[in-house]
């Protein structure tokens, strides 16, 4: 369901009913009289469609994080507000970028269109910038030819199905998060699709080796060997960027979730 063009067709028709009302029925009604239906149904919430359709197209969009690719920065259930305009001012629906503001830095925590299927929202962060040559060998990643360096943390508990995974922390950019890495996984990358700029990556057993191409971005899960990612699916295009992840507001199963993120 495209829910911005849903709202957009709501805007426009609750818009239009609005502006016939107000330039000519209105002035025909007595000042007591019952208002029609098709105005108390329709043109009265035209102001507040509006206003969340301005809202939502280009300052924030909430988000409900679906799977446990994120883990640890995000769990399944957090509700997230995502930064429409930190990218630059696009138009919605078709998503075109009208005004330039900030390009992604790396280890920004992205919300995109995914390029496997543009109908689905996807959540990763930013690794590799437009010329960077991404290499994840052996569970180790190196940027450029510059190896990250990886802080061994106490391993993580996951709740749901009771099982520990190595984790890590790591400074991409300006920014310090924590990642996963379960020992029993392949280092291997499983289910690599035929992607756009596919000879741009090198595979082999120990994993893969990419150079990002102009205007795309090269995204990972923080729970790295249970998120299916730019090593397995490509480069994500600008034209695909949504927003910027900058906050949680809601976790109804743990409450003190609310502001958390890293």
């Amino acid at each position: 369901m495209n829910f911005a063009l849903i709202l957009l067709v709501l805007t426009v028709l609750t818009g239009v009913l609005y502006a016939v009302d107000f330039l000519k029925f209105r002035k025909l009604r007595a000042a007591n009289a019952k208002q029609p239906l098709w105005v108390e149904w329709g043109a009265d919430f035209f102001p507040v469609i509006l206003i969340v359709f301005v809202l939502r197209s280009f300052l924030f969009e909430p988000f409900k994080i679906p799977s446990g690719s994120m883990i640890p920065t995000l769990l399944v259930g957090d509700f997230i507000l995502v930064n429409k305009f930190t990218y630059g001012i696009r138009l919605p629906v078709i998503n075109t970028k009208i005004i330039d503001i900030n390009e992604p830095q790396r280890g920004d925590v992205m919300v995109f269109r995914c390029p496997e299927d543009p109908s689905l929202d996807y959540i990763k962060r930013v690794v590799g910038l437009p010329g960077d040559t991404i290499a994840y060998q052996n569970k180790r990643l190196s940027i450029n030819g510059v190896a990250v360096d990886a802080e061994k943390l106490p391993d993580y508990l996951h709740t749901e199905r009771l099982y520990y995974s190595q984790q890590f922390g790591e400074r991409l950019g300006e920014v310090d998060h924590k990642f996963l890495n379960d020992v029993d996984a392949p280092d291997f990358i499983q289910g690599v699709a035929d992607f756009p700029h596919r000879e741009n990556c090198t595979y082999n057993a120990a994993g893969v080796i990419c150079k990002v191409p102009a205007g795309h971005y090269f995204m990972m899960g923080d729970n790295r060997d249970n998120s299916r990612d730019s090593r397995a699916w490509g480069f994500v295009p600008e034209q695909n960027i949504v927003g910027k992840a900058v906050f949680i507001w809601l976790n109804f199963s743990d409450l003190g979730r609310i502001g958390a993120f890293r």
